[in-house]
């Protein structure tokens, strides 16, 4: 089971495995306060479509469209994913701070169909 949640929340025990999805380091986060499992930069939108989205909500469906072919290059890593979400809880963590459009949001989208 898979879930997303912003990285700057409070971590607790429902949370399971907590895999960062995120290229980048979360801003003003200490490595030991993360308490995250896992760090799969690779997963994350490359550096190009990181920028050009920008978190402009205007871009957001053009946003998902490309992340989406992207992840299609990335089977290995979803399949370690997969492999993680089995018999526990994942927590996908990322940085953003608009919780409706984000990586997360279509890595998850991408997980559930799997």
């Amino acid at each position: 089971m898979f879930k997303i949640k912003r990285i700057y929340e409070k971590p607790d025990e429902d949370d399971g495995l907590r895999v960062l999805i995120d290229h980048l380091w979360p801003r003003g986060l200490k490595k030991e306060d993360a308490k995250i499992d896992h760090w799969m930069k690779e997963i994350a939108p490359s550096d190009n479509l990181r920028k050009w989205f920008g978190h402009k909500e205007e871009h957001w469906q053009e946003f998902k469209s490309r992340y989406k072919k992207e992840l299609k290059d990335k089977n290995e890593l979803l399949k370690q994913l997969i492999d993680l979400g089995k018999n526990r809880k994942v927590t996908l963590l990322y940085a953003a701070k608009d919780e409706e459009r984000n990586n997360a949001q279509v890595l998850l989208e991408i997980l559930k169909k799997k």
